[in-house]
């Protein structure tokens, strides 16, 4: 590979520049691709490959004369600034390269010819360039009108030309001039909620994006933005001086970041252009690559387990931080309006909080409390952070000492009972690292993937939808989508006993065995350290045993078949079942992959839960004569 001195030289003798550069920009990216496959740290490639371009782009820019000679009077200086991921020095090996050509006036005219050919050279040597050329005051009208602009101007530095444009535009784009930290903040809180409503609001799509999806890249770049727009913080340590970021969650996001940005240089390697979607084929080489190798789990289920795991994490960070900044920008000049629960909990401008920092070693079962606490109110709209800092500091209390504890228990069943927002609680239950802790069972699956086409999502995230499908029966706008399931619900004796099979059903998955089989005996266990009834546990457990039954029987058996319905509803064999075994089918099929349910399936499926339901009715031994 050509140093850049040589290269330099070597442009200097030749009015044919493009095969030069050319040979330079691929010698220096299988240079790259070499040694990130021999494991060099990635943080390194991504600087030292953006150090490359902006020599590649000084060489560029020096080959025009931007002065042209003109008189002094006629002379408006010019920049040339990296922004965006660029500008961050993040620059992946398909990376678009995002540049802003900047003007000290509106005189672009002036510039015309040398733009276009510096652009068309730049395109020439084979680089996926991004470009703006605006004046100093026309970047102030943009940023003012969008915030995606302001952001990508907030990254910039200079490359070439004189850097006092640069600081005077920043001075133009200030936060006292436009877009203050609480506006900054709400758009920023708003494209990260519109951008998570596209994966579900889950971490766990099986073909993920790293950049964009719920606990990839960009929720660590929006923490960032936002900091650097209140406090002009440039990095993780600058935060944990400010006491917004805790040493700890520092070292989780720089090393969030770093597998990230590893994976994402990766799948640049094997797609050869800028895709950054996980997609199953690249799950695959990546693994490989990256030296996982099978044992009892496949080498892409390993690999995959571990993007889960953290991708799990940094959500969590970036929900925790977002909500510190709500309260430090948007809510700091707010009068405190609190109101006292009980001795450990009290709302403060309705978000739930600690009455001290010991509430979790006095008393270990506020860990659990604190759901139950939410779940039976509507009006809290979340946790403070601190109270959320405090929760995962504490999740090692759960042993087995808590888990058996009577109180515990009995905390969880009334959090399965809560009236409002059960998925919500399980889910922040999960993020916060309780819900693991407390059903072992559901931490030992927490980011396991199953690699097939069928399952939108791993095993955790599947049992979560399911118990939100289940919740979702109860409004009467779903009655329309699941008219048997929305009337069956309204009737279960203890519904609580379907959300239970909800969260088993799946739990056995990956033990090397029929997971309905294995999941009995967890679901067994379950039930015992409950103190469920005997009718309580053998329906829980049947349902686990039976969960796909239903399905199997309506859509792969002749249910026009009378003995085909008589030997489902032997199985059944009451009507108590078969509402229990209909609504969890029902909701696990939705779960598994939102397509998977239309108008033939749910024919299929009314079709076979009236006719059992008519047999059981009239008796099983008094079959219609068809």
């Amino acid at each position: 590979m050509l140093s850049i001195e040589a290269l330099a030289s070597s442009l200097s003798e030749t009015k044919q520049p493009i095969p030069i550069l050319k040979e330079a920009i691929l010698a220096a990216y299988l240079d790259q691709e070499t040694r990130f496959r021999k494991g060099e740290d990635t943080e390194n490639l991504l600087y030292e490959r953006s150090a490359f371009m902006d020599e590649i782009m000084r060489l560029v820019w020096s080959r025009f004369n931007w002065d042209e000679n003109r008189p002094s009077w006629r002379k408006t200086r010019i920049s040339l600034l990296a922004v965006g991921g660029y500008g961050r020095r993040e620059l992946h090996p398909h990376s678009d390269i995002d540049l802003l050509i900047l003007l000290e006036r509106n005189s672009y005219n002036l510039h015309s010819p040398n733009i276009q050919s510096f652009l068309a050279l730049l395109w020439d040597i084979g680089l996926a360039v991004g470009h703006s050329v605006r004046s100093i005051d026309e970047c102030r009208a943009q940023a003012k009108g969008d915030v995606t602009v302001l952001t990508s101007m907030m990254e910039s530095r200079s490359i070439c030309g004189d850097d006092e444009l640069r600081l005077r535009m920043n001075r133009k784009v200030a936060p006292k001039k436009i877009w203050p930290p609480k506006a900054f903040y709400r758009a920023k809180r708003d494209e990260q909620i519109e951008r998570h409503q596209k994966s579900e609001h889950t971490e766990y799509s099986l073909e993920p994006n790293v950049k964009t999806s719920p606990g990839g890249l960009r929720d660590i770049q929006t923490v960032m933005w936002i900091a650097r727009r209140k406090f002009e913080s440039v990095d993780f340590a600058d935060l944990v001086e400010q006491d917004f970021l805790t040493a700890a969650e520092s070292e989780l996001l720089t090393q969030g970041r770093k597998f990230l940005w590893k994976i994402r240089f990766g799948l640049h390697l094997l797609s050869g252009r800028d895709d950054d979607r996980l997609l199953f084929d690249h799950q695959q080489n990546l693994a490989i690559m990256f030296g996982y190798e099978d044992g009892d789990q496949l080498a892409v289920e390993q690999f995959m387990q571990d993007y889960y795991r953290t991708a799990l994490e940094l959500n969590a960070a970036n929900e925790l931080l977002l909500q510190h900044f709500d309260e430090a920008i948007v809510r700091s000049s707010e009068r405190a309006v609190v109101q006292p629960i009980n001795q450990r909990f009290r709302i403060r401008n309705n978000y739930l909080e600690v009455t001290s920092g010991d509430v979790f070693t006095e008393y270990p079962q506020a860990l659990l409390e604190m759901f139950v606490i939410m779940g039976s109110s509507e009006h809290i709209a979340g946790v403070r952070a601190e109270t959320i800092r405090l929760v995962r500091r504490h999740v090692d209390l759960i042993d087995e000492n808590f888990r058996t504890n009577p109180e515990s228990t009995k905390l969880f069943l009334d959090l399965l009972g809560s009236t409002n927002h059960l998925f919500t609680q399980l889910r922040r239950m999960a993020r916060y690292g309780i819900l693991g802790a407390y059903l072992p069972e559901f931490g030992r699956v927490i980011g396991q993937m199953q690699f097939d086409l069928f399952h939108t999502f791993t095993v955790d995230a599947h049992t979560l939808q399911v118990v939100r499908n289940m919740r979702r029966f109860r409004y009467k706008n779903q009655e329309q989508q699941f008219p048997v399931a929305a009337h069956i619900h309204h009737r279960l004796p203890k519904v609580e006993l379907l959300y239970v099979a909800g969260l088993y059903h799946d739990l056995a998955k990956g033990q090397g065995g029929d997971h309905s089989e294995l999941g009995v005996g967890v679901a067994r266990a379950f039930c015992l350290r409950h103190k469920l009834g005997t009718w309580d546990t053998n329906l829980v457990c049947w349902l686990v045993k039976n969960h796909l039954v239903m399905s199997t029987t309506a859509q792969r058996k002749d249910i026009q078949d009378p003995e085909v319905v008589r030997e489902f509803a032997l199985l059944v064999k009451d009507q108590v079942r078969l509402d229990y075994l209909y609504a969890l089918t029902v909701a696990d099929i939705n779960a598994t992959n939102p397509t998977l349910w239309n108008s033939w399936r749910a024919s299929l499926m009314r079709q076979l839960y009236l006719e059992t339901k008519r047999m059981l009715r009239h008796g099983l031994e008094s079959q219609v004569d068809r």
